[in-house]
C-alpha cells in the first residue's frame, strides 16, 4: 500500500503542481503525518520534491520532472473500462472518442491485464435509467456541451413549470451532470442554478467567456444541491413502528434515515422504531396504509387520527352484509 500511495503522491504533485500535506492527506485519506514521511521517502530515493513552509506553501516537484511510473494495476484496468459510458458520451458526441479511447488502453495493456479489462467490459454494463423512466429527447445538448467546454455563456428558451411557460435566459455554464439518465446544466450568472438540459428549446452562443466562480467544484456543489433537495422534500417527520418486511421496502433518505434513528422497539420484539422524513401528511398516510399491519405511527398526533379516520372509514365501507335466513326444508323439517 505504502508504494502505491507513493506513486499517487507523485501523480498528484505532477497533475496539479503545488499541494500542501493537508490537501494530499486528504485526497489519500491519510494523516498529515503519514504525508510528511512519504514525502522524506521521496525525497531520499532522489526524487526532485521540495517543500516551503508558510500559509502558502506546499510540496512540489521540480519544474520539468516526469515519473515514468503510470503502469496500471488490474483494478484500475478494470475500472476504466467499467467506467467507460457509450450512451451518455454518444450523447455529447464523444462516442468514437470513447471508443477510439478504450482501443488505445486495450492496446498497451499488458496480455495479462487485456485480458481482465476484456472480461470487466463483456460481463458488466452500466444502464443508469430507472425502468419506468421514459427516454426524453435533449437536442440541444451538444450546444449546451461545446458552450461549457468553450467557457462561452449562452443566450437560450428555456421552458419551466410556471407562467409564462418560455422564458429567454443569458446563462454562464458552469458544468453538465447527468443523473439518473437525465442531464442538467449548472449554470449562473445568479448563483449556480440547475437547469434540465431537455427543457432547452433553443440555444446561442454569445461572445462572452464564462470564468468558474473561484473555488467552484461541481462534484461538491452537486451534493449540496441534492442534500437541499431532499431537505425541503421531506420538511417533517414521523415516529413510527416498523415489521422487518415494512423497513426493507424503505428506500432513500427514509432509509438513511432508518439507518441512523433505528432502535429495537421495546412492545413489539423484532420491530424497529424510528424517526423517518416525511413529504406531507397526504403522502405519509398514503405511504404507511400501504405497510398495511407492519406499520404503525406513533406521532405526530395529527398523522395517526388521520389513519385512524381512513381506517374506520375503510372497515365501515367494507363490512360484510349479515349472513341471511337458513333456507327452509321443502318438506317443513325443522333444520334447526
Amino acid at each position: 500500500m505504502k508504494s502505491s500511495r507513493l506513486l499517487s503522491i507523485l501523480l498528484l504533485l505532477q497533475t496539479r503542481g503545488r499541494m500542501t500535506a493537508a490537501e494530499l492527506a486528504a485526497e489519500l485519506e491519510v494523516s498529515v503525518r503519514t504525508v510528511y514521511r512519504d514525502a522524506e521517502a521521496l525525497a531520499a530515493a532522489g526524487v526532485p520534491l521540495y517543500g516551503d513552509a508558510g500559509h502558502s506553501g506546499g510540496y512540489q516537484l521540480l519544474a520539468g520532472y516526469r515519473t515514468r511510473l503510470t503502469g496500471l494495476s488490474t483494478g484500475e484496468a478494470e475500472a476504466l473500462f467499467l467506467t467507460g459510458m457509450p450512451g451518455p458520451a454518444a450523447e455529447l458526441g464523444l462516442g468514437r472518442a470513447l471508443s477510439a479511447a478504450q482501443l488505445k488502453l486495450r492496446a498497451a495493456l499488458p496480455p495479462e491485464l487485456r485480458a481482465q479489462a476484456d472480461r470487466m467490459r463483456l460481463r458488466f454494463h452500466l444502464d443508469a435509467p430507472g425502468w419506468y423512466a421514459e427516454h426524453e429527447e435533449t437536442p440541444y445538448l451538444a450546444e449546451v456541451a461545446d458552450a461549457v467546454w468553450q467557457g462561452r455563456e449562452i443566450d437560450v428558451l428555456y421552458r419551466r413549470w410556471k407562467e409564462p411557460r418560455e422564458v429567454r435566459r443569458l446563462l454562464a455554464p458552469y458544468g453538465l451532470v447527468l443523473k439518473a439518465g437525465r442531464w442538467y446544466l449548472v449554470a449562473g450568472p445568479d448563483g449556480a442554478r440547475t437547469y434540465r438540459v431537455d427543457q432547452v428549446l433553443s440555444v446561442t452562443p454569445t461572445a462572452r467567456t464564462v470564468e468558474l466562480p473561484e473555488g467552484f467544484d461541481l462534484a461538491a456543489h452537486w451534493r449540496r444541491t441534492q442534500e437541499d433537495f431532499h431537505a425541503r422534500l421531506y420538511p417533517e417527520q414521523a415516529e413510527v413502528r416498523l415489521s422487518a418486511r415494512a423497513a426493507s421496502r424503505l428506500t432513500g433518505p427514509q432509509a438513511r434515515a432508518l439507518a441512523a434513528t433505528g432502535r429495537p422497539d421495546p412492545e413489539l420484539p423484532g420491530w424497529t422504531r424510528a424517526t423517518l422524513p416525511i413529504e406531507s401528511a397526504d403522502q405519509a398516510e398514503s405511504q404507511f396504509l400501504s405497510l398495511a399491519a407492519d406499520a404503525e405511527v406513533l406521532s405526530p398526533p395529527a398523522l395517526r387520527a388521520r389513519i385512524q379516520t381512513t381506517l374506520t372509514t375503510l372497515s365501515t365501507r367494507y363490512t360484510l352484509p349479515p349472513p341471511g335466513p337458513l333456507p327452509q326444508d321443502p318438506h317443513g323439517a325443522d333444520r334447526s
